[in-house]
């Protein structure tokens, strides 16, 4: 059965999220550093990760399976990810496939190291309506994929 991961501690769109999943029936797992409220729901997992820096990267990956969805702007959980056969989404809607995954961490890189040289400043842009709904959209047309392949009962 096709499970939601969410890498919980800065994403924006669990509450999108969540309502996808009840109108599927979908599981939710939320992987996180700390303890965050998510809605009375028997789909719904909590799952707090303790240790290093990357736990609840290295908890997801080692638990996704094939035809999971994984909601992440970590471009290199994403990858890891990817490897795994996982439908991957970004916050704005991007989804992460093996055809560009590896430009998405080739760039990450670039940007990383201009930031370090102070070539550029601030981080992404915030969250607006359209990225939302991109979001939204994106997120059903994976589970009508699933749903097709028959990965998602």
């Amino acid at each position: 059965m096709t499970k939601i991961y969410i890498d919980a501690d800065a994403c924006p769109v669990k509450e999108e999220v969540y309502r996808v999943a009840e109108r599927y029936q979908l599981t939710v797992i939320v992987v996180a550093n700390q303890y965050i409220n998510i809605p009375m729901s028997p789909l719904f997992k909590m799952e707090v990760v303790t240790g290093s820096f990357d736990a609840a990267d290295d908890w997801i990956v080692e638990h996704v399976e094939n035809g999971d969805i994984v909601i992440t702007a970590d471009i290199l959980l994403a990858n890891r990810c990817v490897e795994k056969s996982a439908r991957v989404i970004g916050h704005k809607g991007d989804e992460f496939t093996e055809d560009n995954v590896g430009s998405a961490v080739a760039n990450r890189e670039l940007m990383q190291n201009l930031r370090h040289m102070g070539e550029i400043k601030g981080g992404p842009a915030p969250m607006d309506k359209k990225a939302r709904s991109k979001f939204l959209g994106t997120l059903d047309q994976i589970i009508q994929s699933l749903k097709k392949t028959g990965k998602l009962k």
